[in-house]
């Protein structure tokens, strides 16, 4: 049975990936921060029944800012395959916090790399690592960007992941194996409720029900190649099982507006985009990255990996999973004020 470390187990690249794993035969562990509050909700699932819960899956308490706690987690783990995945990924708060966000984002995979490369030289175990890179590092380069793409980051979050990328290559060149997917953006109705899309489709279904009237976005110009996460972690799995590492660029090939998703979004629920949404620049970058659509052409070749959702799937199923949200909470919100009324 393989073991898999997971960085970022409990956001939505994290527990996709452990989904597949598991249903691959892997026993998972995953990195866990600690905090006065529990942050597994994505994770949940796999829990909820003690007599059924799926016990290849563990958690460790580990931090990417803590080099001895990344160290401790391998020697206890020894796994054969990891997967960072974790960071400070809000490209927008990045510039508010770019400090955490390089020590998180950047150095913490340089810990996590340097952990790794000493459990191998003292164990002659080879060690499969996945690095997270990110299509925000080719920045205002024009689209459509490739693996040898010039880069060109406009953010702290896109520096510090340019960082981790070069320090996987430069490993890699050292003879570890270590890949890097450069994934463009991916969504899900597991994406966290700051993100646009997310943003966009949890607002639209509660306008749609009365219980908001408006939302406030940004730039509504940018465009974006929006595919699927649980596609998106196949293709990471699948780099790990090539005989040499290398560094893929994971993509649809598809490029929309935010303007063009919102529009898509409320078309859905029968409302007309444009009487619900308002423009705030509190959401605007200092600096802004205009286009991003990926050639996945590489991968489709060498992986055999193809995104199985176009963007509109995509959107429909975010939509139907926040619409039961929101009627969740207007249910709970009536059920409320009932009971008010009769006392």
């Amino acid at each position: 049975m393989k073991r898999a470390l997971i960085t970022g187990i409990t956001g939505q690249d994290g527990s996709y990936l452990t989904e597949l794993l598991l249903e691959k035969g892997y026993e998972v562990h995953g990195m866990v921060r600690r905090s006065s509050s529990f942050n597994t909700d994505r994770l949940d699932h796999l829990f909820k029944d003690p007599h059924e819960r799926d016990t290849r899956l563990f958690l460790h308490y580990s931090d990417l800012g803590d080099g001895m706690s990344l160290r401790s987690v391998i020697e206890r783990v020894r796994p054969d395959e990891v997967y960072n995945l974790g960071a400070q990924s809000h490209v927008r708060v990045s510039f508010d916090q770019p400090e955490f966000t390089a020590d998180i984002t950047g150095l913490g995979a340089l810990r996590l790399l340097d952990a790794l490369r000493d459990h191998i030289l003292h164990t002659g175990r080879e060690v499969r690592f996945y690095q997270a890179s990110s299509s925000e590092m080719f920045g205002s380069t024009p689209p459509p960007q490739v693996e040898d793409t010039p880069f060109h980051p406009r953010s702290p979050y896109a520096v510090a992941k340019l960082f981790a990328h070069w320090q996987t290559v430069h490993c890699r060149e050292q003879g570890m194996y270590a890949s890097s997917g450069i994934l463009f953006n991916h969504e899900s109705p597991r994406r966290g409720e700051t993100f646009v899309t997310r943003k966009i489709t949890r607002a639209a279904t509660r306008i749609s029900l009365g219980l908001q009237d408006v939302v406030y976005l940004g730039n509504l110009d940018a465009k974006r190649d929006w595919g699927h996460a649980r596609d998106y972690v196949e293709a990471m799995w699948l780099m790990l099982q090539q005989p040499e590492p290398d560094d893929y660029v994971v993509a649809t090939g598809e490029m929309i507006s935010v303007r063009d998703f919102a529009e898509r979004v409320f078309a859905l629920l029968d409302l007309d985009w444009e009487q619900h949404v308002r423009f705030d620049p509190r959401y605007l970058r200092p600096t802004e990255v205009d286009a991003l659509q990926g050639d996945a052409s590489k991968a489709r070749a060498q992986l055999g990996w193809a995104p199985r959702s176009s963007v509109d799937d995509l959107i429909r199923e975010m939509v139907d999973a926040d619409l039961r949200l929101a009627q969740q909470e207007r249910l709970l919100r009536d059920h409320g004020h009932g009971a008010v009324a009769r006392r």
